[in-house]
Protein backbone atom coordinates (compact mmCIF):
# COMPACT_ATOMS: atom_id res chain seq x y z
CA UNK A 1 0.00 0.00 0.00
CA UNK A 2 0.99 3.32 -0.95
CA UNK A 3 1.67 6.04 1.92
CA UNK A 4 -0.15 8.91 0.98
CA UNK A 5 2.34 10.73 3.50
CA UNK A 6 4.95 9.93 1.18
CA UNK A 7 3.13 11.11 -2.23
CA UNK A 8 2.86 14.37 -0.41
CA UNK A 9 6.36 14.28 -0.03
CA UNK A 10 7.11 13.64 -2.93
CA UNK A 11 5.13 16.14 -4.28
CA UNK A 12 6.68 19.22 -2.09
CA UNK A 13 9.95 17.59 -3.37
CA UNK A 14 8.88 18.06 -7.01
CA UNK A 15 7.41 21.62 -6.94
CA UNK A 16 10.63 22.84 -4.85
CA UNK A 17 13.25 20.75 -7.07
CA UNK A 18 15.11 20.13 -3.80
CA UNK A 19 15.12 17.83 -0.81
CA UNK A 20 16.37 21.03 1.64
CA UNK A 21 13.92 23.38 0.28
CA UNK A 22 11.14 20.35 0.40
CA UNK A 23 12.53 19.81 3.87
CA UNK A 24 11.70 23.54 5.16
CA UNK A 25 8.27 23.34 3.53
CA UNK A 26 7.42 20.69 5.17
CA UNK A 27 8.82 21.29 8.77
CA UNK A 28 11.24 18.33 8.46
CA UNK A 29 14.79 17.37 8.18
CA UNK A 30 16.47 16.80 4.96
CA UNK A 31 17.25 13.43 6.04
CA UNK A 32 13.64 12.49 6.84
CA UNK A 33 12.73 13.75 3.21
CA UNK A 34 15.04 11.45 1.79
CA UNK A 35 14.22 8.33 3.94
CA UNK A 36 10.39 8.94 2.57
CA UNK A 37 11.53 9.53 -0.50
CA UNK A 38 13.63 5.96 -0.77
CA UNK A 39 10.74 3.91 1.35
CA UNK A 40 8.49 4.98 -1.65
CA UNK A 41 10.45 4.15 -3.92
CA UNK A 42 11.17 0.91 -2.40
CA UNK A 43 7.44 0.04 -2.29
CA UNK A 44 7.05 0.97 -6.24
CA UNK A 45 10.25 -0.91 -7.01
CA UNK A 46 11.34 2.09 -9.13
CA UNK A 47 13.09 5.20 -8.55
CA UNK A 48 10.69 8.39 -8.57
CA UNK A 49 13.32 10.98 -8.58
CA UNK A 50 16.80 11.59 -10.21
CA UNK A 51 19.19 13.11 -7.97
CA UNK A 52 22.43 15.01 -8.86
CA UNK A 53 24.38 18.20 -8.04
CA UNK A 54 21.62 20.82 -9.90
CA UNK A 55 18.78 19.30 -7.81
CA UNK A 56 16.31 16.64 -7.94
CA UNK A 57 14.08 16.07 -11.04
CA UNK A 58 11.30 13.79 -11.33
CA UNK A 59 11.32 10.26 -13.34
CA UNK A 60 8.86 9.33 -15.54
CA UNK A 61 7.83 7.00 -12.66
CA UNK A 62 8.04 10.09 -10.32
CA UNK A 63 5.81 12.69 -12.42
CA UNK A 64 3.11 9.49 -12.58
CA UNK A 65 3.36 9.67 -9.00
CA UNK A 66 2.85 13.18 -8.50
CA UNK A 67 0.11 12.84 -10.70
CA UNK A 68 -1.51 10.52 -8.46
CA UNK A 69 -0.83 12.54 -5.27
CA UNK A 70 -2.86 15.60 -6.82
CA UNK A 71 -5.67 13.82 -7.13
CA UNK A 72 -5.26 11.88 -3.69
CA UNK A 73 -5.09 15.58 -2.30
CA UNK A 74 -7.79 16.80 -4.17
CA UNK A 75 -10.07 13.98 -3.81
CA UNK A 76 -9.17 14.43 0.27
CA UNK A 77 -10.51 17.75 -0.37
CA UNK A 78 -13.65 17.26 -1.75
CA UNK A 79 -13.98 14.66 0.49
CA UNK A 80 -13.71 17.13 3.22
CA UNK A 81 -16.29 19.29 1.75
CA UNK A 82 -18.73 16.88 1.55
CA UNK A 83 -18.23 16.10 5.27
CA UNK A 84 -18.55 19.74 6.41
CA UNK A 85 -21.56 19.67 4.23
CA UNK A 86 -23.28 16.81 6.50
CA UNK A 87 -22.49 18.57 9.28
CA UNK A 88 -23.74 22.57 8.23
CA UNK A 89 -25.98 21.73 5.67
CA UNK A 90 -23.89 24.19 3.59
CA UNK A 91 -22.06 23.94 0.63
CA UNK A 92 -18.07 25.58 0.18
CA UNK A 93 -16.95 27.01 -3.05
CA UNK A 94 -13.55 28.26 -2.91
CA UNK A 95 -12.69 30.52 -5.82
CA UNK A 96 -9.44 31.90 -6.77
CA UNK A 97 -9.21 34.73 -9.24
CA UNK A 98 -6.78 37.69 -10.70
CA UNK A 99 -7.35 40.60 -10.01
CA UNK A 100 -8.74 42.14 -12.88
CA UNK A 101 -10.76 38.89 -14.35
CA UNK A 102 -11.56 38.70 -10.85
CA UNK A 103 -13.33 42.26 -10.90
CA UNK A 104 -15.06 42.25 -14.23
CA UNK A 105 -16.31 39.04 -14.81
CA UNK A 106 -16.96 36.96 -11.25
CA UNK A 107 -19.24 39.87 -9.26
CA UNK A 108 -22.48 39.59 -11.92
CA UNK A 109 -21.57 35.46 -12.08
CA UNK A 110 -21.61 35.06 -8.56
CA UNK A 111 -25.17 36.70 -8.05
CA UNK A 112 -26.61 34.62 -10.34
CA UNK A 113 -24.92 31.55 -8.43
CA UNK A 114 -25.91 32.40 -4.92
CA UNK A 115 -29.58 33.02 -6.30
CA UNK A 116 -29.40 29.49 -8.08
CA UNK A 117 -27.69 27.66 -5.30
CA UNK A 118 -28.69 30.22 -1.66
CA UNK A 119 -27.22 27.30 0.46
CA UNK A 120 -23.64 27.88 -1.39
CA UNK A 121 -20.99 29.69 0.34
CA UNK A 122 -18.62 31.40 -1.64
CA UNK A 123 -14.95 32.35 -0.52
CA UNK A 124 -12.51 34.22 -2.55
CA UNK A 125 -8.64 34.18 -3.14
CA UNK A 126 -6.85 37.06 -5.08
CA UNK A 127 -3.82 34.99 -6.89
CA UNK A 128 -2.03 34.77 -9.99
CA UNK A 129 -1.94 31.81 -12.31
CA UNK A 130 0.93 30.63 -11.35
CA UNK A 131 -0.27 30.20 -7.69
CA UNK A 132 -3.68 29.58 -8.38
CA UNK A 133 -3.30 26.40 -10.83
CA UNK A 134 -1.25 24.47 -7.93
CA UNK A 135 -4.12 25.46 -5.27
CA UNK A 136 -6.96 23.71 -8.04
CA UNK A 137 -4.70 20.32 -8.84
CA UNK A 138 -4.27 20.35 -4.75
CA UNK A 139 -8.06 21.01 -4.09
CA UNK A 140 -7.19 23.76 -1.77
CA UNK A 141 -9.91 26.18 -4.34
CA UNK A 142 -12.62 24.42 -6.21
CA UNK A 143 -11.64 26.44 -9.15
CA UNK A 144 -9.50 29.01 -10.83
CA UNK A 145 -10.52 32.56 -12.99
CA UNK A 146 -6.89 32.74 -15.00
CA UNK A 147 -5.80 33.54 -17.57
CA UNK A 148 -2.43 32.44 -19.83
CA UNK A 149 -0.33 33.66 -22.90
CA UNK A 150 0.61 31.81 -25.99
CA UNK A 151 1.58 28.32 -24.89
CA UNK A 152 0.54 26.22 -21.77
CA UNK A 153 -1.52 26.90 -18.56
CA UNK A 154 1.45 28.17 -16.39
CA UNK A 155 2.95 25.31 -13.97
CA UNK A 156 5.64 24.53 -11.59
CA UNK A 157 8.18 21.59 -12.03
CA UNK A 158 6.71 18.03 -11.82
CA UNK A 159 3.20 19.50 -11.85
CA UNK A 160 1.14 16.82 -13.95
CA UNK A 161 -1.97 18.06 -16.55
CA UNK A 162 -4.79 17.13 -14.13
CA UNK A 163 -6.32 20.47 -15.03
CA UNK A 164 -9.56 20.93 -16.85
CA UNK A 165 -9.56 24.28 -18.86
CA UNK A 166 -12.49 25.95 -19.83
CA UNK A 167 -11.95 29.22 -22.51
CA UNK A 168 -13.85 32.02 -21.55
CA UNK A 169 -12.51 34.84 -24.12
CA UNK A 170 -9.66 36.12 -25.40
CA UNK A 171 -8.42 39.21 -23.67
CA UNK A 172 -5.99 41.68 -26.15
CA UNK A 173 -3.42 43.44 -25.03
CA UNK A 174 -3.71 47.51 -26.06
CA UNK A 175 -1.20 50.23 -26.32
CA UNK A 176 -2.36 53.20 -23.79
CA UNK A 177 -1.38 56.73 -24.41
CA UNK A 178 -2.35 60.28 -23.20
CA UNK A 179 -4.39 61.57 -25.51
CA UNK A 180 -2.41 64.32 -26.47
CA UNK A 181 0.32 61.77 -27.46
CA UNK A 182 1.11 62.36 -31.35
CA UNK A 183 0.50 58.66 -32.13
CA UNK A 184 -3.23 58.56 -30.30
CA UNK A 185 -5.31 59.20 -33.41
CA UNK A 186 -3.91 55.86 -35.01
CA UNK A 187 -6.25 53.11 -35.72
CA UNK A 188 -3.41 50.41 -34.76
CA UNK A 189 0.13 50.88 -33.87
CA UNK A 190 3.05 48.34 -34.85
CA UNK A 191 5.92 48.14 -31.56
CA UNK A 192 8.20 49.15 -33.88
CA UNK A 193 6.75 52.67 -34.23
CA UNK A 194 7.27 52.70 -30.10
CA UNK A 195 10.88 51.93 -29.59
CA UNK A 196 11.72 55.36 -28.26
CA UNK A 197 8.73 55.81 -25.61
CA UNK A 198 8.99 55.37 -22.02
CA UNK A 199 7.15 52.18 -20.49
CA UNK A 200 5.20 51.82 -18.13
CA UNK A 201 4.96 48.44 -16.44
CA UNK A 202 1.50 47.15 -15.42
CA UNK A 203 2.92 43.41 -14.71
CA UNK A 204 5.56 41.17 -14.65
CA UNK A 205 3.84 39.03 -17.44
CA UNK A 206 3.25 41.42 -19.50
CA UNK A 207 6.67 42.89 -19.07
CA UNK A 208 7.94 39.59 -20.12
CA UNK A 209 5.36 39.98 -23.53
CA UNK A 210 6.81 43.76 -23.80
CA UNK A 211 10.02 42.79 -23.74
CA UNK A 212 9.76 39.87 -26.31
CA UNK A 213 7.88 42.09 -28.99
CA UNK A 214 10.68 44.80 -28.62
CA UNK A 215 13.79 42.57 -28.96
CA UNK A 216 11.46 40.80 -32.09
CA UNK A 217 11.33 44.81 -33.23
CA UNK A 218 14.85 45.60 -32.27
CA UNK A 219 15.17 47.99 -29.45
CA UNK A 220 14.86 47.46 -25.82
CA UNK A 221 12.71 49.12 -23.91
CA UNK A 222 13.30 52.08 -21.62
CA UNK A 223 11.37 51.80 -18.41
CA UNK A 224 10.19 54.56 -16.44
CA UNK A 225 7.77 52.69 -14.49
CA UNK A 226 7.05 49.19 -12.39
CA UNK A 227 3.84 48.55 -11.11
CA UNK A 228 1.78 45.07 -10.27
CA UNK A 229 -1.45 47.37 -10.45
CA UNK A 230 -3.15 48.20 -14.30
CA UNK A 231 -5.20 50.75 -12.69
CA UNK A 232 -2.09 52.34 -11.22
CA UNK A 233 -0.62 52.05 -14.36
CA UNK A 234 -2.97 54.01 -16.38
CA UNK A 235 -3.15 56.69 -13.61
CA UNK A 236 0.98 56.94 -14.74
CA UNK A 237 0.38 56.59 -18.23
CA UNK A 238 -2.58 59.79 -17.75
CA UNK A 239 0.33 61.89 -15.63
CA UNK A 240 2.51 62.06 -18.80
CA UNK A 241 5.69 59.12 -17.34
CA UNK A 242 4.98 57.25 -19.97
CA UNK A 243 3.12 54.47 -22.11
CA UNK A 244 1.87 51.50 -21.43
CA UNK A 245 0.63 47.86 -22.55
CA UNK A 246 -2.35 47.01 -20.87
CA UNK A 247 -5.20 44.19 -21.61
CA UNK A 248 -8.77 44.98 -22.72
CA UNK A 249 -10.58 43.73 -19.33
CA UNK A 250 -8.52 46.55 -17.00
CA UNK A 251 -8.94 49.24 -18.93
CA UNK A 252 -12.63 49.38 -17.70
CA UNK A 253 -13.69 52.05 -16.51
CA UNK A 254 -11.87 54.03 -19.00
CA UNK A 255 -9.28 57.10 -17.40
CA UNK A 256 -9.61 60.38 -18.53
CA UNK A 257 -7.22 61.80 -20.84
CA UNK A 258 -6.14 58.25 -22.28
CA UNK A 259 -6.12 56.80 -25.87
CA UNK A 260 -6.39 52.91 -26.23
CA UNK A 261 -4.89 52.06 -29.50
CA UNK A 262 -5.01 48.15 -30.54
CA UNK A 263 -1.50 47.06 -32.03
CA UNK A 264 -1.17 45.43 -35.21
CA UNK A 265 -0.82 41.39 -35.74
CA UNK A 266 0.29 39.45 -34.12
CA UNK A 267 -1.64 40.44 -31.27
CA UNK A 268 -0.46 40.14 -27.90
CA UNK A 269 -3.47 37.80 -26.46
CA UNK A 270 -4.17 37.05 -22.71
CA UNK A 271 -6.53 33.40 -23.16
CA UNK A 272 -8.70 33.73 -20.24
CA UNK A 273 -10.39 30.43 -18.57
CA UNK A 274 -11.41 28.68 -15.95
CA UNK A 275 -9.52 25.49 -14.34
CA UNK A 276 -11.37 22.85 -12.61
CA UNK A 277 -9.80 19.35 -11.73
CA UNK A 278 -10.57 16.49 -13.20
CA UNK A 279 -14.17 14.86 -12.75
CA UNK A 280 -15.06 18.14 -10.63
CA UNK A 281 -19.11 18.12 -11.71
CA UNK A 282 -20.97 19.21 -9.05
CA UNK A 283 -24.07 21.35 -9.60
CA UNK A 284 -22.76 25.36 -8.39
CA UNK A 285 -19.34 24.31 -9.80
CA UNK A 286 -20.89 24.18 -13.33
CA UNK A 287 -23.44 27.13 -12.32
CA UNK A 288 -20.41 29.27 -11.73
CA UNK A 289 -18.68 28.52 -14.72
CA UNK A 290 -21.88 28.79 -17.43
CA UNK A 291 -22.24 32.31 -15.17
CA UNK A 292 -19.03 32.93 -16.43
CA UNK A 293 -19.30 31.69 -19.99
CA UNK A 294 -22.66 34.27 -20.43
CA UNK A 295 -20.23 36.99 -18.48
CA UNK A 296 -17.44 36.68 -20.94
CA UNK A 297 -20.06 36.82 -23.84
CA UNK A 298 -21.70 40.05 -23.43
CA UNK A 299 -18.34 41.66 -23.10
CA UNK A 300 -17.13 39.89 -26.08
CA UNK A 301 -20.04 41.53 -27.83
CA UNK A 302 -19.74 45.43 -26.16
Amino acid sequence: MIDVQRLRVLRTVAEHGSFNQAAAALHLTPSAVSQHIAALERSLGTQVVARSTRGVTLTPAGRIMVGAAESVAAELAHAKQQVDRLGHGRTQLTIATFTSGGRLLLPAALTHLTATHPDTVVHVKEAEPEDSLPLVRQGAVDLALAYHFDGPLPGRPGQSPTLEWTPLMDDPLHVVLPDTHPLADRDTLDISELSTEPWILGCRKTETYLRRYAERAGFEPEVRGTTTDYFFARSLVAAGTGISLIPSIAQTPPTPGLRTVPITPPTPTRHLGVATIHRRNQPHVKTLIQALQEQAADLDET
